[in-house]
């Protein structure tokens, strides 16, 4: 049996175990993780005796070569019309939908069209399945992160006084695509001085000047798959706060990866960065969770926040990533991205997490 069979045969045991007769899977991602397709417009109906894929003439030949165990339906209408036309679900059958993905058009069309049909709303049904990674995944994102790591070694020698932020982020991009990659996991956060204390900063034509602070986020993607790493570093002269808030973040995040194991909740992964940061007085800069789930999606679930119900299993692919941010004169965040295991965790990350004052 196929990586995509197993997944889909996952399926069908969530589904015959919620009593559902099959779920049609409209988002783009979870169609690519179900199906292996990876165009733009694709639509999945899955029953528990039958699987079907559904597109137009643009993917006849790519759904052909990349859709497997599924039957292939290709035609000019909209996707739930060909379901329709083609007489795909049976008068009288309980299915499931993607509440999180389908908009209210589409909800009134599939009840219009379905009307023999109960229709029940699922969340997070194929993410939950999506969030185990099985070995093909893994190879996947393991080279995503050996490729990204190349891409930081090859970029420190561009961040120097007189670059802008803009130039990096382009070379970053650039470098990891010569190096293999598909393309980026996302649009590389390149953040100097003032601006490194804005988490999600825009890369600018802001000039790096000696004593900066930089945060260099950025992942590339790999066979679908993503990787997501920030390391902090300092232009010219560090100075002593620099180092003080540095080795906060770096003790903060070393104490996430040791603590990171199956069974343990998100809340809990998430306290054990926030807690040692308050304790040495910084809590109020740190605004933003420890890390998310990375896939097919550079944020996928879990999220280890202190609001998640969430529990960390075995095989989540996860990144902790805590960070300070203090307005005005700047922040710094390390990340990494760890498998987990049944007890601990790999880091997939090889760059080094000691701070690097460049020049």
């Amino acid at each position: 049996m196929s990586w995509i069979e197993q997944r889909v045969d996952r399926l069908r045991k969530y589904l015959a175990k919620e009593s559902l007769d099959g779920l049609l899977v409209t988002n783009l991602t979870n169609v690519h993780y179900l199906t292996g397709f990876t165009g733009s417009a694709g639509t999945s109906l899955i029953l528990l005796d039958r699987a079907f894929f559904i597109s137009d003439g643009r993917y006849l030949s790519q759904s052909k070569e990349q859709v497997k165990g599924m039957e292939i339906k290709i035609d000019s209408e909209p996707h739930l019309k060909i379901i329709k036309k083609n007489n795909l679900i049976p008068n009288g059958v309980s299915l499931g939908f993607e509440a999180d993905h389908l908009v209210v058009s589409q909800m009134e069309q599939m009840k219009e069209l379905f009307p023999q049909s109960d229709w029940k709303p699922t969340t997070r049904v194929v993410e939950e399945i999506a969030a185990v990674k099985d070995e093909s995944e893994l190879r996947a994102i393991r080279t995503a992160v050996e490729i990204t790591d190349k891409t930081f070694d090859h970029i420190v020698s561009e961040v120097r006084p007189g670059v802008t932020e803009r130039e990096i982020a382009c070379k970053i991009s650039y470098t990891y695509k010569m190096l293999g990659a598909d393309s980026d996991a996302f649009n590389p956060i390149v953040a100097s001085g003032p601006n490194s204390a804005l988490p999600h900063a825009v890369p600018s034509d802001r000039k790096l000047q000696d004593g900066d602070v930089v945060v260099l986020d950025f992942g590339a993607r790999w066979g679908g798959y993503c990787a997501d790493i920030t390391r902090t570093v300092v232009v010219g002269h560090a100075t002593d706060r620099h180092r003080e808030v540095y080795e906060i973040v770096k003790e903060a995040q070393q104490r996430g990866c040791d603590a990171a194991k199956a069974g343990m909740s998100c809340k809990e992964l998430d306290s054990i960065t926030r807690d040692y940061i308050t304790e040495q007085g910084y809590g109020d800069y740190y605004v933003h969770n420890t890390g998310h789930g990375l896939g097919l999606e550079v944020h996928t679930m879990p999220r280890l926040s202190q609001l998640s119900e969430d529990v960390v299993l075995e095989n989540y692919v996860v990144t902790i990533e805590p960070g300070i941010y203090i307005p005005e004169w700047g922040g710094i965040r390390i990340e990494d991205d760890v498998f987990i295991k049944k007890e601990g965790c790999e880091i997939l990350n090889k760059s080094t997490r000691e701070l690097l004052t460049l020049s």
